[in-house]
């Protein structure tokens, strides 16, 4: 494969990229267990905040973050939850009867709820990365194109941007609306673009995400990195390294001239 030492379009995650999320996941978390386990109270859960931080690379779907906090709370070890997440999860939902459609439900509602109520305190829930919003602007005055492909709604990213005086073009960022697999984004991006593969440099903190995308036939050429400020661990990292089909990225590397992205 031949790598270009710039990208033509630049498609970056939001939540874990450029934005941090986690203040606002477990807020929303906390709310949702309590609707579910009526057994603690805020401050209570409170407590779990910093470890719920730590282990919140282990969830791959959203309606998992409170059983995550409820395997806190039952005092499951963390090293066995980093290791064995999917087995633990399916043993408290099989055990206290739960019901992942009715999770994700009471999660979706917590949330809606809490944005139709009061959204501007939603909203400063979220940070972003230190740089991240300097690097973007200055990539928005020049080249690549540049696309944002989330899994949170769109409208809620154009909102979190436009607080900070960052305006992306129409139709470049694909949100939770799109119901479609970022692979499919990417592309419809290209096809859009009339441009190839190798032409086109995605950032992701998820690495099953980039990996989903290595099995798309067609997107092999795409030049993938995994942040590594994302939402990810260091046994990640090092599997990241081992892999010479997907670079690590890190924010100090991210600041800088694409060339240093990548290490020839």
């Amino acid at each position: 494969m031949i790598t270009t030492t710039a990208p033509k379009i630049l498609a970056l995650d939001f939540d874990g990229v450029i934005c941090n999320g986690l203040k606002e996941y477990f807020q929303t978390t906390l709310r949702t267990y309590q609707k579910i386990w009526s057994d603690h109270s805020q401050n209570n859960l409170q407590t779990w905040a910093d470890s719920f931080y730590q282990l919140r690379p282990v969830i791959e779907t959203g309606w998992e973050m409170p059983i995550l906090l409820r395997a806190l709370v039952l005092e499951y070890d963390k090293d066995n939850i980093e290791s064995n997440w999917h087995q633990i999860c399916s043993e408290i939902v099989e055990k206290e009867n739960l019901n992942k459609q009715q999770v994700m439900s009471e999660l979706d509602g917590v949330r809606d709820h809490w944005i139709k109520s009061d959204l501007d305190n939603w909203l400063a829930l979220h940070e972003f990365y230190p740089g991240v919003l300097e690097k973007l602007g200055q990539l928005l005055d020049s080249s690549p194109l540049l696309y944002i492909v989330t899994t949170k709604e769109g409208r809620f990213v154009k909102q979190l941007l436009k607080q900070q005086n960052l305006s992306f073009p129409e139709g470049h960022i694909f949100g939770k609306e799109v119901k479609q697999p970022k692979y499919e984004t990417l592309r419809q991006i290209l096809k859009d673009n009339q441009e190839s593969p190798n032409n086109l440099w995605f950032i992701e903190d998820l690495l099953k995400t980039l990996k989903t995308v290595q099995t798309q036939s067609d997107l092999r050429e795409v030049k993938l990195f995994l942040a590594d400020w994302g939402y990810n661990t260091s046994k990640t990292h090092e599997i990241v390294k081992e892999d010479n089909t997907i670079s690590l990225l890190s924010l100090e590397k991210f600041s800088q001239d694409f060339s240093q992205w990548i290490h020839f």
